[in-house]
């Protein structure tokens, strides 16, 4: 009985112990996708992702790629994190009609294994100066010859073709799915994510870490979002977004120094220049933009202070369109700013300014209402003879006025002028 007993603890051991009765779980798959131009925040989001997958040993990271390019310093921040990076990182173009140009050539070149959707397409990776200023052609030339050495050593490095890599670069070839299968560039077309892991299941990889064997087929697949501040910092690093802070941030200071002690509006204003300088830190800036712009708010605060007759008003709006138009300057569309919203922001701020010094010009040249001067232009009723000096009443009050001509009582007469405490009028 005794032994039995001991038998059946024994069999109850092996059933609940790992890895018997049941199949061994593999390793999840890490998967994050990336969308839009490649910005710090993009930056710090892909490193963290990176090194969050070897922190957790997961099977492998998947980037799920559509960018239209972006900046060199976070492409390159990414770059050093995936080629030192001890897990698999399999970078997937997708969905259909995405792409990876530019800066994203360089990332699913820089991939352990490289996929694309159907219908996607890679290339045009020619350097573009992203600092606002002219390139002479010594420089152009330098800063080609660089991208192209970084983009050839990465292709042979990962064993692909290292001639196209070169030539996207100097001549911005661009190839389609199909044609980057064929020409080496990518090492599969996969029309979906699980697709995917079930093609590169039992590939061996060489990491930095040693040569791995993938086991992707049926592997769960977590994904990692981009936390609340990640996609605060990616909606302030937009050029649009940034330039709609600024421009808030000038008129929050505008009201406040019009106003002084009003307090909310400097408060406000405040926080969006700030916003906005923080997103420039990550932008092709051009900073004689950035001067034109505050120069046009100098000018437009001015006007409020000083009767220019709208001159102020004029040099604040030209100064606004070109400091507008010349704040972000990149051949990459997504990283300049709306010439829609550039229009509606000079359009508002003209017609609010020019709505102000209206205003101002309309109270300048009004009547005076008051003192001696309100009384020129005044009718009023002679109660006594006036020849040449009687008495009139007007506005209530009588005063004693004088007339080129007799004026009998009764009838109407106009001030034309107040010479000490006594009016001059003509008869009406």
């Amino acid at each position: 009985m005794q032994r039995g007993l001991s038998l059946f603890f024994l069999l109850c051991l092996l059933v609940m112990s790992p890895g018997w009765g049941t199949a061994e779980e593999g390793r999840p798959i890490l998967a994050v996708r990336v969308e839009g131009i490649i910005s710090a925040s993009t930056a710090e989001f892909m490193v963290s992702a990176i090194q969050r997958a070897q922190r957790e040993k997961v099977e492998a990271l998947v980037i799920e790629l559509d960018t239209p390019g972006g900046l060199d310093v976070s492409m390159r921040e990414i770059l050093k994190e995936m080629l030192g990076s001890h897990t698999p990182v399999i970078v997937y173009v997708s969905p259909s009609g995405g792409r990876a140009a530019s800066a994203g050539v360089f990332i699913t070149m820089a991939a352990h294994i490289a996929a694309m959707a159907p219908g996607t397409n890679i290339g045009a990776a020619h350097p573009v100066n992203m600092g606002g200023e002219k390139m002479d052609k010594e420089m152009a030339k330098k800063v080609v010859n660089d991208a192209a050495a970084y983009l050839r050593s990465i292709s042979e490095q990962r064993g692909r073709n290292a001639k196209w890599a070169e030539d996207a670069v100097r001549r911005s070839v661009s190839a389609t799915e199909k044609e980057a299968l064929q020409l080496h560039i990518i090492d599969l077309v996969s029309p979906s994510l699980q697709d995917l892991l079930k093609q590169v299941d039992g590939r061996l990889v060489n990491t930095s870490g040693g040569k791995i064997t993938l086991h992707t087929k049926g592997a769960p697949v977590k994904r990692l979002e981009m936390s609340f501040r990640d996609k605060v910092l990616k909606i302030i690093s937009d050029p649009t977004i940034a330039y709609i802070f600024l421009i808030l941030g000038f008129y929050g200071l505008f009201f406040e120094l019009s106003n002084p002690g009003s307090i909310l509006p400097g408060i406000v204003g405040g926080i969006f220049l700030i916003l906005a300088f923080f997103a420039f830190q990550s932008l092709p800036v051009n900073y004689a933009g950035l001067l034109l712009i505050l120069f046009a708010m100098i000018l437009f605060l001015a006007e409020v202070k000083v009767a220019s007759h709208g001159l102020l008003t004029a040099g604040g709006v030209i100064s606004m369109i070109l400091g507008s138009l010349m704040l972000v300057e990149s051949p990459v569309p997504s990283l300049r700013i709306s010439k829609v919203v550039i229009f509606v922001a000079v359009s508002v701020t003209t017609g609010f300014f020019v709505f102000v010094v209206a205003k101002g010009l309309r109270i300048q040249m009004k009547k005076p209402t008051t003192g001696r001067e309100g009384m020129v232009g005044e009718i009023g009723v002679v109660r006594s003879r006036i020849d040449p000096e009687g008495q009139i009443a007007v506005r209530g009050e009588i005063w004693t006025a004088t007339c080129d001509q007799a004026v009998e009582a009764g009838e109407k007469v106009r001030v034309i002028g107040v010479a000490g405490l006594k009016l001059r009028v003509e008869k009406e």
